[in-house]
C-alpha cells in the first residue's frame, strides 16, 4: 500500500476512536495516557487546544489526556501564567517552584513534558539573563530542549551557542515554510553541540518540495523534535492529513526503522471541520500516527 494511501484511509479511519473522547476525563482517576507506538513518541503542541481553552495549562491538560497524548510542548504563555499564579498562592516559593509544580501536575496525569517553546519576543530583543530564565524554566519543567522560531541564521546560532553549552540543554531551530532545504548546513549547528533542529515537516514540504527524511536521516543527533502536519507544495495550504503533499506516514516509518528516539508532536492548523473541534482531530491525527506504526 502506498504511503498516500495509507494517510487517507488512517485519517479516516481515526474517526472511530472519537467515540471514547467526548469527555473530559477526571484527570485523578483515569488510566494514564500512552501515545508512544513502537518506540515512536507521539506528542502535541499545546497550542492545538487554545481556542478551545480559557489558557490555562490546567485546562489544556484536560484536553491533552482526553485526546490520548502523553507528551506535549509546553509554550512559556502557560508555563508562566501558572508559574505566576502557584508564586501568589504559595508565599516565599522560588521563582521555579511554580514550573517544578507544573511538571508534577502533568506526570501525575501521565503527561510529560517535553518541550518548552520560548513565545515571546525574539532572541535579538532578549538580553542573557533572560535566556538563562528560560533556560532554568526548562530544567524546572524537566523538558529535553527549548524550541524557538523565526531565528535560523548564524548571528543567532553564535549568540546562543555558549548560553546552551553553559546550561548543558539543546535549543532547536524551528523552520518555517520560507527556507531553504539547506538551511541547516554550513555554521549554523557549529557552535555547539548544544544547538539543534525542531523540524516542522509540513512547512519543510511546502517550502522546499522536498522529502525531510534526508534531512532527518542527515542529523539525527542534532533534531530535537518534529512537527507533525500535512501541508501543500509550492507554499500550499495545511490540508487534513493525507490530503497534502506531506509524507507522514513515511517519516514516522522512517523514524520507527532506525528507532530515532525524539518525538513527533502534533500540530493542528487545517481548518477544524464544522460540528468538530480540536480534541476530535488530534485524537484523529493520533489515530493516524498510531496505524503508521503498527
Amino acid at each position: 500500500m502506498k504511503n498516500s494511501e495509507l494517510s487517507r484511509r488512517s485519517f479516516i479511519g481515526g474517526t472511530a476512536a472519537l467515540s471514547a473522547a467526548t469527555m473530559l476525563p477526571n484527570l485523578a482517576n483515569a488510566a494514564k495516557p500512552n501515545s508512544k507506538f513502537n518506540g515512536v513518541q507521539i506528542g502535541a503542541n499545546i497550542a492545538c487546544f487554545v481556542k478551545m481553552s480559557d489558557g490555562s495549562a490546567e485546562r489544556m491538560l484536560k484536553y491533552i489526556t482526553q485526546c490520548g497524548i502523553s507528551s506535549v510542548e509546553m509554550r512559556t504563555n502557560e508555563a508562566e501564567q501558572y508559574a505566576k499564579a502557584y508564586a501568589k498562592t504559595h508565599p516565599g516559593a522560588d521563582p521555579m517552584d511554580g514550573f517544578k509544580a507544573l511538571r508534577k501536575l502533568y506526570n501525575d496525569a501521565g503527561v510529560t513534558i517535553n518541550i518548552l517553546r520560548v513565545s515571546k519576543l525574539g532572541w535579538k530583543k532578549m538580553s542573557n539573563k533572560t535566556i538563562d530564565y528560560y533556560f532554568n524554566a526548562a530544567k524546572a519543567l524537566g523538558v529535553t530542549g527549548i524550541a524557538r522560531g523565526l531565528d535560523i541564521n548564524e548571528a543567532a546560532a553564535k549568540r546562543l551557542g555558549p548560553i546552551a553549552d553553559k546550561h548543558e540543554m539543546m535549543i532547536g531551530f524551528h523552520n518555517h515554510s520560507k527556507m531553504k532545504a539547506d538551511a541547516y548546513d554550513g555554521g549554523i549547528l557549529s557552535s555547539s553541540k548544544y544547538l539543534g533542529i525542531q523540524l516542522d515537516i509540513g512547512h519543510f514540504v511546502a517550502g522546499t518540495g522536498q522529502s525531510p527524511i534526508p534531512l532527518i536521516e542527515k542529523f539525527p543527533d542534532r533534531i530535537l523534535t518534529l512537527h507533525l502536519k500535512d501541508r501543500k507544495k509550492d507554499l500550499g495550504p495545511n490540508m487534513p492529513w493525507g490530503q497534502g503533499d506531506t509524507d507522514i506516514a513515511g517519516v514516522l516509518q522512517f523514524m520507527k526503522k532506525k528507532k530515532l528516539t525524539f518525538s513527533a508532536d502534533i500540530e493542528l492548523e487545517y481548518q477544524i471541520p464544522e460540528g468538530s473541534d480540536a480534541v476530535k482531530e488530534v485524537t484523529k491525527c493520533l489515530q493516524f500516527c498510531k496505524q503508521a506504526l503498527a
